[in-house]
């Protein structure tokens, strides 16, 4: 059936029962979970193709891809929100003089980074804050791949100082070990 033409209102039930079973395995291969809600998400869309389909399995894989996708987007903002909404939940139940230390830190970080010139700085920003990989930091600043290495290494490097300093200059106390 994969070779001839279908058209996917005629004979949905029989696209239906032909390739379900084939797509959930391929499914439960790449998600584990979630795969019949995809499955039966990928043929409604496919309901929705214009004029036949020669190539059922190549459409269902397709489209089952973009949903899949759409599928780890989505857990990566729930994620997101989860970890932001905890460390903003951290933050509003810290002492005063915890947010004064968190405050100075970030200041220090500040004044180290300032030390960098202004593509090294924007390099390890946009890594660590946009969370872009070396390839968009290179398409980004106009740079090569090489230079973004470079300036990456360059400024970790600077943090680590920065880190080691700041370890010998602010012991950090953990509230389990008072």
């Amino acid at each position: 059936m994969s070779g001839t033409d279908v058209s996917p209102r005629n004979d949905l039930g029989g696209l239906f029962r032909t390739h379900y079973p084939w797509l959930c395995a391929w499914l439960r291969q790449h998600l584990g979970t979630s795969a019949e809600d995809i499955a039966a998400e990928a043929f409604l869309q496919l309901l929705q193709a214009p004029g036949p389909i020669h190539e059922p399995r190549a459409w269902l894989t397709t489209i089952a891809r973009r949903l899949i996708y759409r599928l780890w987007c989505r857990r990566d903002l729930e994620r997101r929100y989860v970890d932001q909404s905890q460390q903003a939940d951290r933050l509003s139940t810290s002492s005063p003089e915890e947010l004064v230390q968190l405050t100075q830190a970030l200041q220090d970080l500040d004044r180290t980074l300032a030390r960098l010139p202004a593509k090294v700085r924007q390099a390890f920003l946009l890594s660590r804050v946009d969370g872009l990989t070396y390839p968009q930091i290179a398409a980004e600043l106009g740079i090569s791949l090489r230079s973004v290495s470079v300036y990456m290494t360059r400024s970790q490097a600077l943090c680590a100082r920065h880190s080691a300093n700041q370890s010998l200059n602010f012991p950090r106390h953990d509230k389990r070990s008072a």
